[in-house]
């Protein structure tokens, strides 16, 4: 049931302006992770990546290895092409046409890019539409401050007089009722490889990506993982006993806790309780990044053959045309307003303007972002 309730904990809403006091919304911004089209990028965008994180420099070579193995090319640029040439005519449906830029935080093309394609078209109001589910400081508030970067970049080069767009960031859909409609969709398909007979024996492990500890005391990521995963085995009439949310693609100090438990750790704990059929959902993850693709679909994959058991691993939602629709509702009950804030489940639709303490990192103190505004 479609419910307008108060946001979870640690997430309550500031004030938006007043309508009013802005421009309508004359632009979008697709906002990416980004990934390496080739082996020769492989390196310069795992510096991006890992620029200012402390991570081993062993670590980082391990993980261009994982890049090599596929032709030193992730699949998430061509995903994201996909996802906008689904999400233009979804828009055109709903009488919205707005241009759309597109740009990533780590790799070409570059958000400093995409904010100077929509200053020169002369934007005044842009949604930014971050391609992540979840709140975390890497999700969200991290994202957030790459747009301000870049706004600032594009700002300083500016002809005198011109104006630089505002950015508002899109809230954060976890618990909408088309995502979890979507996940639920692909855990479907992935259990009906499955003999009949077997299926109401099928474990199911819904993966994300592991964050630190301290990261993850700081904001709701674990929280709203949880809610997913709970809504979408709700979805599919799983019992609790036979579904789990784990992790996976820590990186990191050994000694630095990180959220548990790895699905390694996972797939030899079912092994020793029996089970024999098992489905891996990267519900944390929109799209096959290289983490999906290498952590899932190869080391996993190895560990439970080892095991004797069979796995099939969902798809992520991708461009399934129900996600693709809600993004398009969620981006037209933004920039309409009063319109029904849609969301499922305990906690109620997230925020649209993010308060100053919202996702932090260890050891930073609040700070505005985006123009001036927690947007």
């Amino acid at each position: 049931m479609s419910v307008i309730a108060t946001p979870p904990p640690q997430a309550n809403p500031t004030t938006s302006p007043a309508a009013t006091e802005l421009p309508p919304f004359d632009g979008l911004l697709i906002v990416g992770f980004g990934g390496p089209e080739g082996p020769d990028e492989v390196m310069p965008f795992l510096e991006n990546v890992l620029r200012g994180r402390n991570v081993p420099r062993e670590r980082m070579l391990e993980v261009a290895e994982h890049y090599y193995h596929f032709g030193g090319v992730s699949p998430l640029n061509n995903q994201v092409r996909a996802l906008i040439a689904e999400l233009q005519p979804e828009l055109r449906r709903r009488g919205v046409d707005l241009p759309i830029a597109w740009g990533n935080r780590n790799w070409k093309p570059f958000l400093t890019d995409a904010v100077r394609e929509l200053t020169e078209r002369g934007a005044k109001r842009v949604l930014a539409v971050v391609l992540a589910a979840y709140s975390s400081y890497s999700s969200c508030r991290q994202y957030r401050e790459n747009v301000e970067a870049a706004r600032r970049e594009v700002a300083a080069n500016l002809p005198e007089g011109q104006q630089m767009p505002i950015f508002e960031k899109m809230r954060v859909y976890y618990n909408h009722p088309d995502f979890i409609a979507s996940n639920a969709d692909r855990v479907r398909e992935a259990l009906e490889r499955f003999p009949v007979e077997e299926r109401d024996a099928v474990h199911v492990a819904f993966t994300a990506h592991s964050i630190p500890s301290v990261m993850a005391d700081s904001c709701n990521y674990a929280l709203q993982l949880t809610e997913a995963c709970r809504l979408t085995a709700e979805t599919l009439g799983l019992p609790e006993e036979r579904w789990k949310l784990v992790y996976q693609s820590r990186s990191g100090r050994p000694q630095d806790p990180w959220l548990e438990p790895d699905i390694l750790d996972h797939l030899d704990a079912l092994h020793e309780a029996g089970v024999k059929n098992l489905i891996i959902h990267p519900i944390g993850f929109l799209s096959d990044h290289m983490e999906v693709m290498y952590d899932l679909d190869e080391e996993a994959k190895h560990r439970a053959e080892e095991h004797g058991m069979r796995m099939e691993r969902a798809a992520t939602v991708g461009v399934h045309p129900t996600f693709v629709a809600m993004l398009a509702e969620l981006i037209q009950e933004r920039i309409t307003p009063g319109s029904t804030r849609r969301a499922i489940g305990k906690y109620g639709p997230s925020h649209d303007f993010c308060p100053v303490n919202c996702c932090l990192p260890p050891g930073r103190q609040p700070a505005p972002a985006i123009g001036g505004q927690t947007a």
